[in-house]
Parts: structure tokens; sequence; C-alpha cells
């Protein structure tokens, strides 16, 4: 097969990439922002040329710019007869959910089965070491992290690495038509995450984790994105464990130190 991989530079897709390549016998193509952009269309239909599966790894940025430019991809998947496509999506993927991209997930799963392209995807959790890493920068030094969720709430954590062997065994497989919950081992709170991590854990409102946010330096688009985020573990929508890592890769999930 021919398989293509977007985002195929990045964390997740530059790993989906070395699996697939390590199985042998497939041609494997790493697309990137320079050689197929998701807001190039024209780019888009000529690197997915002779392509017969796409692992679709998410964009990033603004909502509203995400969902143009998973309907470019999806719409050049389409125009060139890809046979496959493998989409990276979120567990939370509700209308109703406070967080900015359920729907940009949900709208691109949607957009999969109105158009009867054959698809699998995979729900990631939140990635270990994104939590562990915005923690990180939350304590900046100090031996506590404040966020905006109470401590017995709970999040089901997944490897990046478990996420990306998910995606590239259902990349060599046949389409599932379905979804599949890529989650970790356990449903943990908050405040169990903060003590693996080394920090006592503190609860804090959303207008003061912004603003602690803010004098870090961060952006305000990512500042929104992360209390909608935490908007969304409130509610308990990212707390569901399943067995699709054991399922599709024959091991257990990697279990957070």
């Amino acid at each position: 097969m021919r398989i293509a991989v977007t985002g195929g530079t990045g964390r997740v897709g530059g790993r989906v990439v070395e699996l697939l390549t390590a199985t042998g016998g497939h041609e494997v193509v790493a697309l990137s922002s320079r050689t197929a952009p998701y807001d190039d269309p024209g780019a888009l239909r000529a690197a997915l040329d002779g392509v017969d599966t796409l692992v679709f790894v998410s964009s990033d940025g603004e909502a509203a710019r995400v969902v143009v430019h998973h309907r470019n991809v999806l719409a050049a998947a389409a125009d060139r007869g890809v046979r496959h496509v493998v989409q990276l999506s979120g567990l939370d993927v509700a209308l109703e959910s406070p967080f900015c991209y359920a729907f940009t997930n949900g709208d691109t799963e949607r957009l999969l089965r109105a158009g009867g392209q054959p698809h699998s995807v995979v729900r990631a959790g939140l990635y270990t070491e994104f939590v562990l890493d915005l923690m990180r920068q939350v304590a900046a030094g100090t031996g506590s992290v404040a966020l905006p969720a109470a401590a017995d709430d709970r999040v089901s954590l997944v490897a990046r690495d478990d996420v990306a062997a998910c995606l590239a065994a259902l990349a060599l497989g046949e389409p599932t038509d379905s979804h599949h919950d890529v989650t970790g081992p356990a449903s943990l709170t908050m405040a169990e995450v903060a003590t693996a991590a080394g920090y006592a854990y503190a609860e804090t409102s959303p207008a003061e984790f912004a603003a602690a946010l803010g004098r870090l330096g961060e952006e305000q688009w990512w500042i929104y994105a992360y209390a909608s985020m935490f908007a969304s573990v409130r509610q308990g929508r990212w707390a569901a464990t399943g067995d699709a890592v054991e399922k599709l890769t024959g091991r257990p999930p990697i279990a957070l130190a």
C-alpha cells in the first residue's frame, strides 16, 4: 500500500511513520506543513494522488481554522479516491461539550460518515505528556499545581506512543467504519495525576487559571483552549477507559509512572 500520514514530522504523526516504515512492504509518505499544508487544497490533492490509506493526524490552532483544515483534507482524500481514512479524533466529540475541539473533531467524524468514506477513527484521551507538561508549566518550579478542576475529577490519560501504535495498526487493516476509544489503563483523579508528577494539587477558578497562564506568556487562544478543556474535564468527559489499545496493538496501554 501507499500510506500517507499528515503531520508526519510531528510527535504523533512522526511516530506513526516510524512504526509503519518498520513493518516493511509499504510506501509510507510523511506529509508536513511544507509539502501539504492543511490550508492548501491543491497541495493536499497532489500529495494524496495514488494514496491507498491516509492517516489523518488532526490539525491544531484556532478551532475555526481547524474545521477548514479538516474539511480540506477530507475533500482532497475523496477527490483522489483514498480507500481508507484513519482519523485521529478526541474522546470528547459531543456537540454540547464546552471543549473547543469537541466540535471540530466531531465535525470531521460526521463528514466522514456523511461522505461514505471508508474510515477508522481513533478517539484519543488526553495525552499523558501534554497534561504533565501543562502541570510543569503551571507549577513554575514550585511544589504545587493549581488547575480549574476538582481534585476528584477523573481523567484517563493515554501515552502518545499508544495513540500512534493504534493509528498504525488501523492503517494496516481494513476500514472498521467505527470509532475506537483509545485511553489509558485507569481513570485517575486530578490529585492522583499531580501526585504522580511530584506535585501537591490545588483547585483554582477558571479566571485565576487564565491569569496564571497569561503571566507565563501563554497565547490567548491557548488559554481559552485549556480553560475549555478543563470545563469538559469537570463534566467527566475524559474519564472513560477501554481496551482498544490492547485489542489493536496486542499489548496493554502504558500506565502513568
